[in-house]
């Protein structure tokens, strides 16, 4: 637009100078070597301009023939350029395709057509990075380091390559380089905060998330839960050395997240132990509320020093009620609840942990209560058994590794803030204990655990089938198969060789009474509330009696999940196997 007014404007002017000239005729003499012309002003004036106009493109004609050399040369240059890019892209295609050949083959004529540019540089790094050339590739690197464009590109290179190498100390130097020329730079920022929580400086590794918070190179909760970590990090490093300051960054840790089981156990125990008891219970409380945890519950209990059994059962319990119905808070109570020798406490509290599945931690309280209240010997080793064979509890797991204890950085990857609190992924089992019988030893304490076999000094005959019974003898009844009688008429027993006896359980509850059923025994058996040996012919009346332990099973043998034959011994009776 604003051209066309332009020209109109020229036009405009060019009319009114010819109106002008129109309106005041006059003669212009022009004397020049003896040569006399004389004419118009108009004519003058149209002969002026037609002059200037020759002269411009004569100037313009003789312009063009002296340039057309370097017109060509800057052709020929274009051309090699374009040839150059085209190479460029064509070999960034293979190095995305992954085929090193064709990648060193366009690297070749980039840098024959391109030259020095920061995009053949690059094209060169990566092909040697490529094929294994890591020679040619920290050369290519650091060739960028000579142009501004590409300093900070080829120092994430030689970063790149140094860690792969494991020249770490030459890794955090170029990651320092980059960071004070481009602060910015988040690959840098990471870098150098891995490195301060790696090398244990906590301080410098709280700078480093500051600055990336401030750069908006994380999220703001996770740049707080971050200093938190370090804070509590700094804080266990401290307590030994300089408790004021392991209290004053265990609380803000625990102000910036209040759910960090560490920081709150650790503020929560050095709290009560300078007496400020209120609140240290507060501050557990609270954290109680956000994430329950074995650490917090320890602290809890423990936070008044010299407290007896029946005041940290008391602490217990109050815990229990701020998360009702949570595994952690019932172990607490039924810890303490042993501890103080409510033994029916204990078994209470426990009872519906164990009816949704015993853990490992469960199955170990249950040997500890046993022990401490009938010092039962074979209880104790079930439930040790079964606590082998138990879904694991909850633990610190970060990058595949399992730990009992917390730590800000994983000796894995070097990630901070890498534990977390949950049940280990995958773990090595075994069928779990039949759910029956363990509330069935909480039902019945004086019920008999475990079916000892009579011992016997001489074996006894074979044993002969009885004429008269219903279906053809079998073999002599072996252990081995307990679940298959011989065939008796039911005025007349049959009696069973000594050695091979087997009594039934007194009080064995239902589901064992089912354990493995043989699909050739046609008889249904019940359980008998008593002791009832099977006679069978050809046994004298001094046959031994069966030996009753108060044991569920075998102690080596954690539940009744199936009936498995039994070995005979003669001579020798063995209760842990």
């Amino acid at each position: 637009m604003v051209r066309v007014l332009v020209y109109l404007a020229v036009f405009a002017a060019l009319a009114v100078g010819a109106v002008w000239l129109a309106d005041r005729p006059g003669e212009v003499s022009v004397v020049w070597q003896g040569w006399r012309v004389d004419t118009s002003v108009a004519l003058a004036a149209i002969a002026v301009v037609v002059l200037a106009l020759l002269t411009m493109l004569a100037f313009g004609l003789l312009r063009f023939v002296f340039g057309l050399p370097g017109a060509f040369s800057f052709a020929s240059r274009a051309r090699r350029r374009a040839r150059g890019f085209e190479a460029v892209s064509r070999g960034m295609v293979a190095i995305g395709a992954g085929d090193p050949v064709a990648a060193g083959r366009h690297a070749v004529d980039a840098r024959r057509y391109a030259g020095n540019e920061p995009l053949t540089l690059l094209l060169e790094a990566q092909a040697a990075q490529l094929s294994g050339d890591r020679g040619r590739a920290e050369a290519a690197f650091k060739a960028m380091l000579d142009k501004p464009e590409t300093r900070v590109l080829g120092l994430r290179g030689l970063f790149v390559e140094a860690k792969r190498r494991g020249d770490m100390a030459a890794a955090r130097a170029f990651a320092d380089d980059a960071v004070r020329r481009s602060p910015s730079l988040a690959w840098a920022n990471d870098a150098l905060l891995d490195f301060h929580t790696q090398a244990g400086d906590w301080q410098a590794a709280r700078t480093a998330v500051e600055r990336r918070a401030a750069l908006r190179l994380a999220d703001k909760a996770d740049a707080k839960r971050q200093r938190a970590v370090l804070l509590a990090a700094e804080a266990l490093e401290a307590r030994g050395s300089a408790p004021e300051k392991a209290l004053a960054a265990a609380l803000e840790a625990v102000k910036l997240a209040p759910g960090l089981t560490p920081a709150a156990a650790l503020a929560g125990r050095m709290l009560g132990e300078r007496g400020d008891v209120r609140k240290a219970v507060k501050l557990l409380e609270a954290a109680w509320k956000e994430v329950s945890h074995p650490d917090i519950a320890a602290a809890y209990l423990d936070v008044r020093p010299g407290d007896s059994a029946q005041d940290r059962l008391a602490r217990a319990t109050t815990l229990a009620k701020l998360r009702p119905a949570d595994p952690e808070g019932v172990l607490a109570l039924a810890g303490a609840a042993i501890h103080a020798r409510d033994f029916a406490k204990a078994r209470s509290t426990l009872k519906p942990l164990l009816a949704g599945g015993a853990s490992v931690r469960a199955c170990l309280l249950m040997a500890e209560l046993e022990e401490a209240e009938h010092g039962a010997a074979g209880r104790v080793r079930e439930w040790l058994a079964r606590a082998t064979r138990a879904p694991r509890d909850a633990a610190w797991v970060a990058d595949g590794l399992v730990s009992d204890q917390w730590m800000p950085v994983s000796p894995i990857s070097g990630r901070l803030d890498a534990f977390v609190w949950t049940v280990p992924p995958a773990t090595l089992s075994s069928q779990g204990t039949d759910l029956d019988d363990v509330l069935a030893d909480l039902d019945d304490d004086s019920r008999p655990l475990i079916e000892a076999r009579a011992e016997t000094v001489e074996p006894a005959p074979a044993a002969v089938a009885p004429p008269a019974a219903p279906a053809p003898a079998p073999a002599p009844a072996k252990a081995d198969s307990p679940s298959e009688p011989a065939p008796k008429p039911e005025s007349v027993p049959a009696m069973a060789p000594a050695s091979e006896t087997k009594p039934a359980i007194v009080g064995e509850p239902k589901t064992e009474a089912k354990a493995d059923p043989k699909p050739e025994t046609k008889q249904e058996t019940k359980p008998e509330p008593a002791l009832v040996a099977e006679p069978v012919m050809g046994v004298g009346e001094g046959r031994p009696k069966p030996v009753i332990f108060p044991v569920a099973h075998a102690p080596d043998d954690p539940g009744p999940e199936e009936a498995q034959p039994v070995e005979d011994k003669k001579g020798k009776f063995r209760l842990f196997g």
